[in-house]
C-alpha cells in the first residue's frame, strides 16, 4: 500500500495532482480526503500555479468510497463520514474557486466520489476503455464529494438524476453523449493529450480563466440582473490585469498574445 493518497508537484505553471494509492482502487478514506484539504489549500496559495493537471496511478481512476473503511467503523460511521466530507468538501469548495482550471483524465472504472471529483473538473478526458459508475444507491448510500452539484451541471438535472437513481454505469461515448465528458481519446494517448491541454491552458490568461471559473458556480442560482453585474464586476477586475492590455496589444499587433499568467 501507497504510503500517501496523493502526490502535488508544481513546475512552470502546471501543478500535478495524483491519486497514488492503485493497489486499492485510489479510494476515497479519511487519509485521502486529509490530505486532499492539504493540497488544495497548498494549491490555492501558491500564485505560481496556472493550470491543475489530475491523474491517477494505476488501472483505474478511483473506485469512490473505501469500502472496508467504512466496514471498520461499525457505529461510529457517521461520525467519521462527517470528519471526512469536512475536508474533502473543503478541498472542492477551494479548488472551485481557483484561478487555475483543472483538467482530468481518467482511466478504468471511476466511481461514486471520484466521478464525481472528476466532473467538477474543467475538462474531463476520458479513455476510450473507462467506465463511469454512479455507485451511491448501489450500496444503499447517499451522494457526496459534490456528486449532486456537479453530475447535474454536467448532465442535466434529469439526466443525473437518472444515472444516480438507477445506480448506471456509462462507458466512455455514453459518458460523452451524456456531457459528463469532453472528450474520449485512446487509452494509451490519455496521459499525453491531457498534458497537452495542460501545457496549453498554462500559458493562458490565469486571471481571466479564474473570473469565469467563478462566474459558472453562480450561474444557475442569481437573478440575471445579479449575475450580469457579477460579470460586470469580474471583466472590470480582469481589465485592470497585464494579460488583458497584453491581449489588446497583441490583437492590435496582429500577433499572438504572451500571458504571464498576470
Amino acid at each position: 500500500m501507497s504510503s500517501t493518497a496523493t502526490s502535488l508537484s508544481i513546475e512552470n505553471g502546471i501543478a500535478r495532482l495524483r491519486f497514488t494509492d492503485p493497489e486499492k482502487g485510489n479510494p476515497i478514506n479519511r487519509r485521502l480526503c486529509d490530505e486532499l484539504c492539504d493540497q488544495a489549500i497548498a494549491l490555492s496559495c501558491d500564485a505560481s500555479v496556472r493550470v491543475v493537471l489530475v491523474t491517477a496511478e494505476g488501472k483505474n481512476f478511483g473506485f469512490g468510497g473505501d469500502i472496508a473503511h467504512f466496514v471498520a467503523q461499525g457505529d461510529a460511521l457517521p461520525s467519521e463520514i462527517k470528519r471526512m466530507t469536512a475536508t474533502i468538501h473543503s478541498a472542492i469548495a477551494r479548488l472551485q474557486r481557483m484561478d487555475a482550471p483543472m483538467v482530468v483524465a481518467v482511466q478504468g472504472v471511476c466511481a461514486g466520489g471520484s466521478a464525481a471529483f472528476a466532473a467538477g473538473c474543467d475538462i474531463v478526458i476520458s479513455a476510450d476503455t473507462a467506465r463511469w459508475v454512479a455507485a451511491y444507491t448501489g450500496i444503499g448510500y447517499s451522494t457526496d464529494a459534490s456528486a449532486t452539484v456537479m453530475f447535474s451541471r454536467r448532465m442535466g438535472l434529469a439526466r443525473a438524476r437518472n444515472f444516480l437513481l438507477r445506480n448506471q454505469t456509462l462507458d466512455a461515448q455514453a459518458a460523452l453523449a451524456a456531457g459528463l465528458v469532453d472528450e474520449v481519446v485512446p487509452a494509451d494517448r490519455l496521459t499525453e493529450h491531457a498534458e497537452q491541454i495542460a501545457q496549453q491552458l498554462a500559458i493562458g490568461p490565469t486571471k481571466a480563466y479564474g473570473e469565469v471559473r467563478r462566474l459558472l458556480l453562480t450561474v444557475q442560482n442569481q437573478p440575471l440582473e445579479t449575475q450580469l453585474e457579477l460579470e460586470a464586476q469580474a471583466l472590470a477586475r480582469v481589465a485592470a490585469t497585464e494579460d488583458a492590455r497584453e491581449g489588446l496589444q497583441a490583437f492590435s499587433q496582429k500577433r499572438k498574445p504572451r500571458f504571464s499568467g498576470r
